[in-house]
């Protein structure tokens, strides 16, 4: 009995951009063997997948293709699925065929999940319709890796051209078109690490093709035609908010995900490198009913909380949320709070009777009168400092709490402060502790939420 091999379309670049169907076939994989541009954050679909690098660069390669088919085979008689993931499609340059070709001489199943190829993602994210009924109906993809393969004079006159893998034979290619015919005014189009974050375009036309290229690297795609000088008008994707700019997330991971995912949608590159973890605290449940109020200043102590009492009809004082994260956490257990607000204080001005706050361990006594019960406490995640350490420049670093604070700079991350890097504080809390160690605050989130601090990030 053997397994199935899956080749599975990465994409061109953004992990949001797999197939549904690729990504369930990730979950389920034993083994995935993988390209260099496929995107790395796809192999967290797989957390338990043994992982083989089998990437490609130019005079660089990891495995000789005749290895890489033989070792899908091999694999496959240990693992029922199988997953050889490709950066684009398949099918196109991709080796795709060859693979197949190895696996059925060897009787092995597979199947071919498609992806969004380079081409197809790079023309999306520039406003470059690669057909236009005023400009082309015909489409070429070429690749530009030995340009004496191609015959230029039959291909060179596709009204639009595509050139894969072309960078560092641009002015080869560029001359042989000319020499073909094609006039060198003709608009030219060159994206690098199209549909992600960090996509940069550069337009120009043939005759200065070779000169534009020269500050590029791999992997990047070119376009030849009329419909190139169309994303002038139509790029939206570089006219997003923060479109290439770098944030550092160091909130909790189970913070994270959501917050990373709203900073992305705006065009950023965020790095999530969490400098705290949340860990529950065993609390003896104290009798409620000897309580006139319940004091929430966080949803993470309303999650912590309730986690160890499951029963809210247990909850007999009323409940007051500070903020409007808190109240949303707090309605997720249908618990309605009887006061909203932006800061402790001024909520708490005529509050009367005993008052019980579920808290962190470790926290400011900034609430006079009230009676704390630590639910949980702030740790160091293991790899934080490595995380920290592996961050080479930053636009913005986010800081959420102050706890997040005293940690990035115990971790050494004053250095990406000193070197550039703005300071973007969730609240006054946060804000008085960045102050207290010297660091000058970008922007201040107002409202005092994460949507607040993408706010403050784009003013």
């Amino acid at each position: 009995m053997t397994g199935k091999v899956y080749l599975v379309g990465a994409g061109p670049g953004d992990p949001d951009l797999i197939t549904v169907k690729g990504r369930d076939v990730l979950q389920r994989a034993g083994v995935v063997l993988y390209d260099n541009l496929a995107a790395h954050e796809l192999l967290d679909l797989a957390p338990c997948a043994e992982r083989i690098y089998v990437g490609k660069k130019k005079s660089d390669h990891s495995m000789p293709q005749t290895e890489i088919s033989q070792l899908l085979i091999a694999k496959a008689r240990e693992h029922a699925v199988v997953v050889r993931l490709k950066g684009g499609d398949p099918f196109i340059f991709g080796r795709g065929g060859e693979e197949l070709e190895a696996l059925h001489d060897a009787a092995i199943d597979y199947e071919v999940i498609p992806g969004v190829t380079s081409a197809l993602g790079m023309a999306a994210c520039t406003g470059v319709p690669l057909t236009h009924r005023e400009h082309t109906s015909s489409v070429s993809f070429v690749t530009g890796h030995d340009p004496s393969k191609i015959d230029w004079s039959r291909v060179g006159h596709s009204e639009t051209l595509v050139i894969y893998m072309g960078l560092s034979s641009a002015a080869d290619i560029a001359s042989r078109l000319i020499a073909a015919g094609r006039a060198p005014h003709t608009p030219a189009l060159v994206v690098q690490r199209a549909t992600t974050p960090r996509q940069h375009t550069v337009r120009t036309d043939l005759a200065s093709l070779a000169e534009a290229v020269k500050p590029l690297k791999p992997p990047a795609t070119i376009v030849i035609g009329e419909v190139a000088a169309l994303g002038d008008k139509l790029d939206w994707f570089a006219r997003r908010p923060l479109h290439n700019k770098t944030i550092v997330l160091l909130r909790a991971p189970e913070q994270s995900s959501e917050s990373a995912h709203a900073l992305r949608s705006r065009g950023a590159h965020v790095i999530e490198a969490p400098v705290i973890a949340l860990e529950a605290i065993d609390f003896a449940v104290p009798d409620l009913a000897a309580y006139d109020w319940l004091l929430f200043t966080s949803a993470n102590a309303v999650r912590f909380f309730f986690a160890q009492i499951p029963d809210t009809r247990r909850v007999t004082p009323r409940v007051m949320a500070i903020g409007p994260a808190t109240a949303a956490a707090l309605r997720e257990y249908r618990i309605v709070a009887d006061a909203v607000g932006e800061g402790v204080a001024e909520n708490l001005q005529g509050l009367s009777g005993r008052v019980l706050l579920p808290r962190a361990a470790v926290a400011r006594d900034v609430i006079p009168g009230v009676e704390v019960l630590p639910v949980y406490r702030n740790v160091v995640p293991p790899g934080a400092a490595e995380k920290i350490a592996a961050i080479a420049h930053a636009d913005f670093i986010v800081f959420t709490s102050s706890s997040t604070v005293k940690n990035f700079l115990a971790l050494d991350g004053r250095r990406l402060l000193d070197a550039g890097a703005r300071a973007i504080s969730i609240g006054p809390a946060t804000s008085e502790t960045l102050r207290a160690h010297g660091i000058v605050i970008a922007a201040e989130a107002n409202p005092h939420t994460f949507d607040g601090v993408i706010d403050a990030i784009i003013r």
